[in-house]
């Protein structure tokens, strides 16, 4: 009995054949594609061919994502919002306190009579260039008398007082720090009014409070402003805060170290003030201006002298 199929199933050559050819196909096709680079039209274009099939697999993934990264800003945003509110109503909060405090102030100034009487002028100026001499801390500025500058003027920057104008020239002023040994600033504690003259430490760029009772109710991270009672700083002005205390029992007085609060030694811009306000004249000047009016007086009423 014949058990060969027929010839229309005959299976052509061996598996092993097969499989020994098609292995030495496919390391031709590596040996001549990497050698000269024949398949790269072929593999560019599977590659365009393969995309749609690529992205349509990365589609779900990326989907899920995108859904997971939605919910999860949403929750972030929704945390931040609640957030923000909770802040804006404790700023709320302190602007209502700070409106009933400044309310009050307003009220208590009016009962009092106090007003406010200072007209200052600011004035803008550029540091130019720092003093010759090395011992005294002076500065000039680029304005000068045309420009409104007077002698005396205390001069200032956006964090407190910097010096005085000491001369005065047409289009150049010359300033002197604060911190200068021959300056003298008259200020006041923040916390409890204290009183006190602050002068120029002079090297150490410093300022110090002389004549201080060694008992004096002050003590370090104090802050001192203008006290405005030499008619020449406006009163408020940050002018330093206190940095060491020295007591000493065998002394009376106590000797006190401060830091200027405005860029003495550094920055290139400055605000002159000018107070437009009409003062009364000091007692000892208003007492010299009556005695000259008398003595007028009766000069002309004697006659000329002939």
């Amino acid at each position: 009995m014949d058990h060969t199929p027929p010839p229309f199933f005959k299976r052509g050559p061996a598996p092993l054949v097969r499989l020994f050819f098609f292995a030495s196909l496919s390391l031709a096709l590596l040996v001549i594609d990497a050698r000269f680079r024949y398949a790269e039209g072929l593999r560019s274009w599977l590659a365009l061919a393969a995309y749609p099939v690529q992205r349509a697999a990365t589609t779900p993934v990326e989907l899920v994502g995108a859904i997971g990264s939605f919910f999860s800003t949403q929750a972030q945003l929704v945390a931040e919002n609640e957030r923000l509110r909770a802040k804006a109503l404790t700023y709320s909060q302190h602007a209502q306190r700070y409106e009933a405090a400044y309310a009050e102030a307003e009220q208590l100034r009016k009962l009092v009579g106090v007003q406010e009487r200072l007209e200052v002028r600011a004035i803008p100026a550029e540091v130019m260039y720092n003093g010759r001499d090395p011992y005294a801390h002076k500065l000039f500025i680029d304005r000068g008398a045309t420009h409104g500058v007077r002698p005396g003027s205390p001069v200032t920057d956006e964090t407190g007082v910097v010096g005085q104008v000491t001369r005065v020239h047409p289009l150049v002023s010359e300033v002197t720090l604060a911190t200068d040994r021959d300056q003298a600033i008259p200020v006041q504690v923040v916390r409890n009014g204290l009183r006190a003259v602050a002068f120029g430490g002079g090297a150490t760029g410093t300022l110090e409070l002389r004549f201080m009772a060694a008992n004096a109710d002050i003590q370090t991270n104090d802050r001192l402003v203008t006290s405005g009672i030499d008619g020449t700083y406006p009163p408020g002005l940050p002018v330093a805060t206190v940095m060491r205390i020295e007591r000493d029992a065998e002394n009376a007085f106590a000797r006190v170290v401060c830091r200027p609060a405005a860029g003495v030694d550094r920055g290139r811009f400055v605000l002159v003030l000018t107070d437009e306000t009409v003062k009364p004249p000091r007692p000892e000047e208003a007492q010299a201006g009556k005695e000259k009016l008398r003595r007028g007086r009766a000069r002309d009423k004697d006659g000329p002298v002939r």
